[in-house]
C-alpha cells in the first residue's frame, strides 16, 4: 500500500522512510506541506498519510482540514506525527480530522502498529464500496437475462438524450419484441420460455457496439439505445438484430424453438425539442405498425411520427403542471 510521509526534519524523514519500505509500504516523500497537498490531490493519491505536525507552508492540522474538507475523493487515512503530547493539542490534531497520531520521538513498534490498524480500515472500507457497487449493479440489472432493467435502461436513455443534446449528434432507440412468445410459453413450457429469453438477449447483446445500451423493458420485449445513429444507421442496426434471431433455432431443454423478432426504431437528428418518453412511444408505435404489417421486420418512426409523440408529451406535461400554463401571471393578486 501506498503510504505518503510529510515530514520537514531530514532525519525523521529518512527513518520513517526506511522503516516503511523495510515493512513493505510503496513510500512517496514530501518535504513540506504545500508538497504534501499537491500529492494528496493528485491521481491515484496515498490513502495512508503520516504528516508531521508543525511543517513550512501548510502544517499538518490545515492539510488534515483540506483532505476532509474534499468531495467525491476516497478516503485517506492520517497519521499525525507531533512533538506536543498535551491533551488539549491531541484533540485538535483529531478534531481536524486526523484518524491517529504518534508523538515524537516514535517508537518504531507502535509506529508499525498503527499504520497496521489504517490499513486494516482502508481495506475494509475498500471491501464495503466494492461490495455496495456490487449490489447497486446488481438492482440495476434483470434477473434472468443480466441486462439492464427497466428502470435502468429509461435512466441512460435520458443520459443519452442529454449528451445527444449538448453535443448535437444523433440518437436512435428500438424498441425488440419477439414475435408469438406467449405460444412459445403455451406450446413448450415457461421454462423453455425463459431459456428462448436468455439466449435472445445473448445473441443481441453480441450485435450491439460497445456504447450501445440494451435492457430488458418487460415480459418479452427489449429496449436498445443506439447513439450516434442517424435514420439510415439505425434502420441498418435494427436489421442486424432481427438477422441474428431470424428463424435460427434456440436450443432448450424442451428441443429446438425458431424464433423471430419484430423491431420499431425512433431516430432523430436534432434533440432540441425531443423527450425520451416521446421516442420510446414513437418506436412502440412503429413496432405496432411492424406487426400489423406480418412480424419478423423492422419498421421506421417518420419524422411526423416523432413530432406527434413530442407534441402529445408536452401537452401530457403541462395538464401535469398547470401553473406553467400562463407563466406571465403573476402568482398572487397585486395589492390593491
Amino acid at each position: 500500500m501506498k503510504v505518503l510521509i510529510a515530514e520537514d526534519d531530514a532525519i525523521s524523514r529518512r527513518m520513517l522512510e526506511a522503516f516503511l519500505v523495510k515493512w513493505g509500504y510503496e513510500v512517496v516523500v514530501a518535504t513540506q506541506g504545500e508538497e504534501a497537498w499537491g500529492v494528496l490531490q493528485g491521481n491515484d493519491p496515498p490513502k495512508l498519510a503520516v504528516l508531521d505536525w508543525m511543517m513550512p507552508g501548510k502544517d499538518g492540522i490545515e492539510l488534515c482540514r483540506g483532505v476532509r474538507q474534499r468531495k467525491g475523493r476516497a478516503y485517506t487515512y492520517i497519521l499525525l506525527l507531533t512533538a506536543r503530547g498535551h491533551k488539549a493539542d491531541i484533540v485538535e490534531g483529531l478534531e481536524a480530522g486526523a484518524d491517529d497520531y504518534v508523538t515524537k520521538p516514535f517508537d518504531p513498534y507502535e509506529l508499525r502498529a498503527r499504520l497496521r490498524a489504517g490499513r486494516r480500515i482502508i481495506e475494509l472500507q475498500e471491501q464495503l464500496l466494492s461490495a455496495r457497487e456490487a449490489l447497486r449493479d446488481q438492482a440495476s440489472r434483470d434477473p434472468l437475462t443480466d441486462l439492464w432493467n427497466h428502470k435502468a435502461i429509461l435512466g441512460i436513455l435520458r443520459k443519452e438524450v442529454g449528451r445527444a443534446s449538448r453535443t448535437q449528434s444523433p440518437l436512435a432507440v428500438a424498441m425488440i419484441d419477439l414475435d408469438r412468445f406467449k405460444a412459445i410459453n403455451d406450446t413448450y413450457g415457461h421454462l423453455a420460455g425463459d431459456a428462448v429469453l436468455r439466449e435472445t438477449a445473448r445473441r443481441l447483446r453480441g450485435a450491439m457496439r460497445t456504447y450501445d445500451s440494451l435492457g430488458r423493458y418487460g415480459g418479452d420485449e427489449f429496449l436498445a439505445v443506439l447513439p450516434g445513429c442517424d435514420p439510415a444507421g439505425a434502420a441498418r442496426f435494427a436489421e442486424s438484430f432481427r438477422a441474428r434471431i431470424d428463424r435460427k433455432a434456440i436450443d432448450t431443454p424442451d428441443g429446438l424453438i425458431p424464433v423471430a423478432l419484430t423491431l420499431g426504431v425512433a431516430a432523430v437528428e436534432d434533440l432540441l425539442n425531443a423527450r425520451p418518453e416521446a421516442l420510446v412511444r414513437a418506436a412502440d408505435a412503429a413496432l405496432y405498425r411492424a406487426k400489423i404489417e406480418g412480424r419478423n421486420r423492422v419498421a421506421l418512426a417518420t419524422p411526423e411520427d416523432i413530432a406527434e409523440e413530442v407534441s402529445k408529451q408536452s401537452v401530457q406535461e403541462d395538464k401535469d403542471n398547470p401553473d406553467d400554463l400562463f407563466p406571465d401571471l403573476p402568482s398572487s393578486p397585486p395589492p390593491l
